[in-house]
C-alpha cells in the first residue's frame, strides 16, 4: 500500500508514488455516475489540499474523478432552506470559491486527469488545477448563464488566463455548447488529449518527470508564474458568491432552472 495513504467518505489521498515517491493521486467518487459537488463533498476535497500543506515529500498531485466523470457540478439536489438568510446563502455559497483557492493555492503542482465530463462546478475546478489531461470523449460545459446565474468560484480569471477573454465568453455566455476534447485543446483549456481509459496514466508519465526535478525551485517556480497570472483575479471575482445570490433571486433563475428541469428550452425577460 502506498505511503500517507487517506480516505474521507468521497476522497481518497494516496500519497508516496512514482518517482521517489513524490506523486500522489486524489480520487474523488461521489458513488453517482454524474460525480456532482455537494457541499460536504466540497468541504472533503478542501480538506484533501490541507493534507499536503506541510507534506515536503510530495511534489505533484493528480486528482481524478470516478472514471465516468470528473464531476458534473454542484449536487442540485443539494439545496439550501427556502427560510435561508441573504447572509446564510453567501456564507454557502462560499463553499465552491474556498474549494477552488485551496487547490489553486496548493504548493505542489496539480494535474486535472479529466474521463467523460467536467461540467459547470467541475469545470471551475478542474481550472483551479496547473494542467489538465482528457480523455478523446471528454467534453466540458458551463450552463450557469442558461440556469440564470453568473458563472463564479473565481473561475472567470482563470479561464481567462488559459483560453483569453474571446474563448471564454463563448464558452460561458454560449452554455448549451460542448466543448469537446480537441475544442478544450485548441482553445489552450486543456494541455493534453489521450485515448479513453488511459487519462490517468498520460497523468502519471508527466507527474514523474516533474517529480524528477528538484522539489524547491519547482515549488517556488510554481508559486512565482501563478502570483503573476492570478494578480487580479481576487480584485475581480471576490463578488462572485454575492451575484450568484442575487441572481437566485430572479425570475430568469427560477425559470432557467424549472426548464432544466423539464428539459425544455428556457423563455427568459431579463427579470
Amino acid at each position: 500500500m502506498p505511503s500517507g495513504t487517506v480516505t474521507d467518505e468521497f476522497v481518497h489521498v494516496a500519497k508516496g508514488l512514482g518517482p521517489n515517491g513524490r506523486i500522489a493521486v486524489v480520487r474523488f467518487d461521489r458513488g453517482i455516475k454524474a460525480n456532482p459537488l455537494s457541499t460536504d463533498a466540497m468541504r472533503q476535497l478542501r480538506r484533501a489540499t490541507e493534507s499536503f500543506e506541510d507534506d515536503l515529500d510530495t511534489s505533484v498531485v493528480i486528482l481524478t474523478g470516478n472514471g465516468t466523470a470528473f464531476s458534473a457540478g454542484a449536487d442540485l439536489k443539494d439545496t439550501r432552506p427556502a427560510t435561508s438568510s441573504i447572509a446564510e446563502r453567501i456564507h454557502r455559497q462560499r463553499n465552491g470559491p474556498k474549494m477552488c483557492r485551496a487547490w489553486e493555492q496548493m504548493e505542489q503542482v496539480t494535474i486535472a486527469a479529466i474521463e467523460g465530463f467536467a461540467i459547470g462546478g467541475g469545470a471551475a475546478l478542474a481550472v483551479s488545477l496547473d494542467f489538465r489531461f482528457c480523455g478523446r470523449s471528454a467534453h466540458f460545459r458551463i450552463p450557469e448563464v442558461e440556469l440564470g446565474m453568473n458563472m463564479s468560484w473565481g473561475s472567470i480569471p482563470r479561464m481567462v488566463a488559459l483560453m483569453g477573454p474571446a474563448r471564454t465568453k463563448q464558452a460561458v455566455i454560449l452554455t448549451s455548447d460542448r466543448i469537446d476534447a480537441h475544442e478544450a485543446y485548441d482553445w489552450g483549456l486543456v494541455e493534453k488529449v489521450v485515448d479513453d481509459g488511459q487519462v490517468l496514466d498520460a497523468a502519471m508519465a508527466f507527474a514523474a518527470r516533474i517529480a524528477e526535478q528538484p522539489p524547491l525551485p519547482v515549488r517556488m517556480s510554481k508559486t512565482t508564474i501563478n502570483r503573476v497570472a492570478f494578480a487580479w483575479a481576487e480584485g475581480v471575482s471576490h463578488m462572485d458568491p454575492d451575484q450568484n445570490v442575487l441572481t437566485a433571486l430572479t425570475e430568469d433563475f427560477a425559470e432557467g432552472t424549472a426548464a432544466f428541469r423539464e428539459r425544455r428550452k428556457p423563455k427568459f425577460r431579463g427579470r
